[in-house]
């Protein structure tokens, strides 16, 4: 590239290429593997209930089609790692392009921001992400940047498998979350693109209690903004510098989709700490 004068687009992908063959643009997967088995979120009984992932297999190479192997799946689209468009929420009802099949394909790879509250969350299963808490890491941190991804870390990852990870009680789950606050700063004062976590939903678990219900679900989506939900891998990731790729099926008027996440991230970058 010219000394003093800014790279082309061709020289930008390039480069870019160049990293990610030589080894120094690392991929990190940020993506559960979708099993039949993977928990999905349970709602009270008297609503619709989410359908997990479900595979029945074809044929592999035997009478059903001796060349051949492929399954039948069938899931809700907000089963597994997955992606929440706009119309998702009663909030975001009414938005033009709301629904996964409309979503602008630049909104789709973006800058990411993570704010580590690992250790938060392991001293308080019910841990509210405030404004404050956000205020006090922009202070550390800088400001997080106009149309990133704020993805919210708590290494709840690290509980799939067990009960931990829904946590489910009498009263209902328990798992962390933002309060109203924090989203209203994020959307309206920062203009981040979307929010994503690593529990079964953007809420906390006890969401349900706050004025309005449900804030990330009602904030982000009615003002046109997007979640990511049971992510994992994001202690893999620096504080900035990964770019996020999270792409939905195109699915027509789809609510939201399965999907592969991934970052990239320069190899040997310094990784997000507490």
């Amino acid at each position: 590239m010219t000394t003093g004068v800014a790279p082309s687009g061709a020289e930008l992908l390039q480069a870019l290429a160049a990293g990610i063959v030589s080894g120094g643009v690392e991929i990190v997967d940020l993506t559960h593997t979708l099993s039949p088995d993977f928990p999905v979120m349970v709602l009270p009984p008297e609503f619709g209930q989410c359908q997990p992932f479900r595979i029945e297999e074809v044929s592999r190479y035997d009478r059903r089609g001796p060349g051949w192997y492929w399954n039948n799946i069938s899931m809700s689209e907000h089963a597994g790692t997955h992606f929440d468009a706009p119309a998702h929420w009663i909030s975001g009802r009414n938005l033009p392009q709301g629904t996964v099949d409309a979503i602008p394909l630049e909104k789709l790879a973006r800058p990411a921001v993570v704010l580590d509250f690992s250790r938060e969350s392991a001293e308080d299963a019910d841990f509210l992400l405030t404004r404050a808490h956000l205020e006090a890491w922009e202070d550390a941190n800088g400001a997080i940047e106009e149309g990133a991804w704020v993805l919210f870390r708590t290494d709840w990852s690290k509980h799939l498998g067990s009960a931990r990870y829904l946590n489910l009680r009498e009263d209902g789950p328990h798992s962390p979350g933002p309060a109203p606050d924090a989203m209203e700063f994020l959307v309206k004062e920062r203009a981040i693109t979307g929010f994503g976590t690593e529990t079964i939903g953007t809420d906390a678990g006890q969401g349900s209690h706050l004025s309005p219900p449900y804030p990330a679900h009602f904030i982000l989506h009615g003002n046109g903004r997007y979640g990511l939900q049971c992510l994992t891998g994001l202690d893999r990731l620096p504080t900035r510098g990964a770019v996020l790729f999270a792409a939905p099926l195109k699915i027509r008027n789809g609510s939201g989709s399965p999907l592969r996440v991934f970052a990239l991230v320069p190899r040997h970058e310094e990784r997000t700490s507490a």
